[in-house]
């Protein structure tokens, strides 16, 4: 059998990507030159020799989208995470691949990885393994075992902004989001922040089911959603709102000025995403910021991880959010 990099790498009491590195003369790498004699000679001693690559070693990375990007307009979560993908591909000089996920089928099978932003079902994504191992998921709803993710802690992120807010002393804190909607599913599913929402106020025993409105994840919604909440609750309105995104704010807000309702005095608000319009509405939107580009960058790096090392382990990477405090919440 012939000898691996993995063999050299177990011998030298080193990282796979590490071997990988040194018999590539990586300059940027920082070790030991005893180290590298050492790779080297476990190398020679094992007769290994380097796997002949293909005349065209221009990479072929498929990148699975939930959406058109005239159908991103509506949730930019998704048009930024793209970006970041697009540039970080073109910086390493990936040849990207675009497909929706309902044309899954239609992929060619000499690629080396896959990029998916969002929910898999189990079958397509069964499918998929047989064309790569090599497979990146972005913000996956549920952990997916063996596989590499790109993901936001949603859990953490909604506990500290309903903490925020009962610290501050409020007690009747609303919820307005989307349902998770991917081609090809059922129905729709629930999205994280709602699910963390209801947990975190149940352990309070703040939660109240009439605070809570779902559609989707649209301006129009939340202006639908914030004027359904006023006329329905009256008097009984929350005195914050946790909002699933920046659109969805900015909706709820246009509902309240027309109701002469001040925010923060009567209603504070915050959000998540902080899309650059944030902080130039009126009142300036809190919100937690997600680096959404570095998302999409991130999963680049682990399909080039992956290519160079040949590891076996999945990695699951968390991308850190920051929670900026503006005008809309007290």
């Amino acid at each position: 059998m012939a000898t691996t990099i993995k063999d050299i790498a177990e011998k030298a009491g080193v990282s796979i990507a590490t071997v990988s590195r040194v018999l590539n003369y990586d300059s940027t790498l920082s070790v030991s030159e005893e180290t590298k004699k050492k790779i080297f000679k476990i190398a020679e001693d094992l007769d290994y020799k380097k796997r002949k690559h293909k005349t065209n070693t221009t990479r072929r990375i498929v990148f699975l989208h939930w959406g058109t990007e005239s159908e991103e307009l509506n949730d930019v979560y998704y048009m930024a995470i793209r970006v970041g993908i697009e540039e970080r591909s073109e910086y390493h000089k990936i040849q990207l691949l675009k497909y929706l996920k309902q044309d899954y089928l239609d992929i060619p099978e000499n690629i080396d990885g896959i990029i998916i932003v969002g929910h898999m079902a189990d079958e397509p994504l069964k499918k998929l393994k047989l064309l790569t191992t090599n497979i990146v998921i972005i913000d996956p709803f549920y952990d997916v075992a063996g596989i590499d993710t790109v993901q936001i802690d949603f859990k953490k992120v909604t506990k500290r902004v309903l903490d925020h807010f009962i610290e501050r002393g409020h007690e009747k804190i609303g919820f307005i989001g989307g349902y998770e909607t991917f081609h090809g599913t059922a129905q729709p599913i629930q999205d994280k922040r709602e699910k963390y929402y209801r947990e975190h106020l149940s352990k309070k025993k703040l939660l109240n089911e009439s605070y809570i409105f779902i559609d989707d994840f649209t301006a129009d919604s939340g202006y639908t959603q914030m004027k359904n909440a006023i006329d329905t609750l009256k008097d009984d309105l929350p005195t914050a709102f946790f909002i699933g995104s920046d659109p969805i704010a900015i909706g709820a807000l246009r509902a309240l000025h027309e109701q002469n309702i001040k925010v923060p005095d009567r209603v504070s608000l915050i959000s998540i995403d902080d899309i650059s319009i944030s902080k130039y509405v009126y009142p300036a939107l809190s919100t937690v910021r997600i680096e959404t580009e570095l998302m999409g960058e991130t999963a680049v790096d682990l399909i080039i991880d992956k290519l160079a090392s040949e590891r076996t382990v999945a990695k699951k990477i968390f991308i850190e959010t920051t929670l900026k405090l503006r005008d809309s919440s007290n």
